[in-house]
């Protein structure tokens, strides 16, 4: 069971501190709100990280993930609906966090907070960490006055972001490591296991078959020259990774992920759960329109799509509904459109909408499932291909020399 260290103001004026054994940290702070007296603050003891917390908290370094931003954002809405201060709460959280980052960043949110600019002024300040969507979120909730609510939305969307990016991580996991292990077994055998054939072969060379002629030349040709094959696989990678940089090469590579026979269907509803989501949440908390719209464009992750909200922006600026610009597009079902329709004549747009995402979230785990039950058979069946051919093409020259003998 935890422990909790906290701190309580007592009726007399005093600030008395302990700790407590509970269960969780909504355990903790029911049971000293029971005692008495103003609960100032409570955060869990942390002994010595072990070194397998340690060696987990590494990449850490790199920048807080989307995990601890959920981890940051549940601790900080239980402490609110507890009734301590949000600095204090932020400190709390920031003493017991793993990521030194991550500390450094609340620890200025916190300093922020106590100069007296706005929390969601203060998440504001760091992009890469709180997103359009959340720092808009809680701008809202501070002006309606429904913070701890608020916070509790949006850790709930935050974990499905973290649960979506699972699945799809998850799906791709077996594939890849069939996909190494064939390559790792390709160049094995052409690099260990073919040149000890190439003594039986010397000399016979007109009787070999052309794949057999082919696999030599390769297998030569990556003994001899294998720092040419390093370099342009290198090359490659770098070159890919500078030109999706470019906006050039994002767009033509967002749409040709869009064009991916196995992966399309996938994607598609990936970015309309993401932007139908994202619009449904911040119409709900009671963003504008055309903030909402534009953050949507923002978050949506294709250039696509991004066009896609970014016309809609620019239609509603002008006057029009927001289904009006989506009638004649092709990456938006006609059925999303008509529901955004009924959405926006009902006056509920954005309950509209958060049923849709939450349906094609439904769709986006079924498409996941689908697609990794065909990608693990396809990947065995190419790799005992290749792994076939090339004995194929060892073996048939050897029974071919085999008959001309007898």
């Amino acid at each position: 069971m935890p422990t909790y260290k906290y701190e309580i103001r007592q009726s007399a004026g005093g600030v008395s501190s302990g700790a407590l054994d509970a269960t969780s940290l909504l355990d903790a702070t029911a049971r000293l709100r029971q005692e008495g007296g103003y609960l100032l603050n409570v955060v869990p003891i942390t002994g010595p990280a072990s070194w397998l917390a340690r060696v987990r908290g590494l990449h850490l370094e790199l920048g807080p993930g989307l995990r601890d931003v959920q981890n940051f954002t549940n601790q900080l809405a239980v402490m609110i609906k507890a009734g301590i201060p949000i600095r204090n709460a932020i400190s709390g959280i920031a003493e017991q966090t793993t990521s030194p980052r991550f500390r450094r960043i609340l620890e200025q949110i916190k300093h922020d907070v106590e100069a007296g600019q706005p929390f969601s002024q203060a998440l504001a300040r760091h992009p890469k960490v709180f997103s359009p969507l959340y720092v808009n979120m809680v701008r809202a909730s501070e002006l309606s006055g429904s913070f701890g609510h608020m916070l509790e939305r949006i850790a709930g969307t935050l974990g499905q972001q973290v649960d979506t990016r699972n699945m799809v991580r998850g799906a791709m996991v077996y594939p890849a490591i069939i996909a190494c292990m064939a390559v790792a077994t390709t160049i094995f055998l052409l690099t260990w296991v073919l040149p000890r054939f190439s003594a039986i072969f010397a000399g016979k060379e007109a009787l070999l078959p052309m794949p057999t002629k082919i696999l030599l030349g390769l297998s030569a040709f990556l003994r001899h020259r294998w720092y040419l094959v390093l370099g342009g696989v290198v090359a490659a990678v770098v070159v890919f990774v500078r030109t999706i940089h470019t906006p050039a090469g994002r767009g033509a590579w967002d749409r040709f992920k869009l064009r991916l026979p196995l992966f399309r269907k996938m994607l598609r509803a990936l970015y309309i759960t993401r932007g139908l989501h994202t619009m449904g949440e911040l119409l709900c908390a009671g963003v504008p329109m055309l903030e909402t719209l534009q953050i949507t464009a923002d978050i949506s992750g294709n250039v696509v799509y991004a066009g896609l909200w970014t016309n809609v922006h620019a239609a509603v600026r002008q006057g029009e509904k927001v289904a009006q610009p989506l009638v004649h597009q092709s990456v938006l079902p006609s059925s999303v459109v008509q529901m955004i329709s009924a959405g926006e004549e009902s006056g509920k747009l954005g309950e509209v909408l958060q049923d849709v995402a939450v349906y094609y979230s439904g769709e986006l785990r079924n498409t996941i499932k689908a697609m990794a039950a065909m990608l693990e058979p396809m990947m065995i069946v190419i790799m005992g291909l290749i792994v076939g051919f090339i004995a194929m093409s060892i073996v048939l020259p050897i029974f071919k020399m085999s008959a001309l003998v007898k």
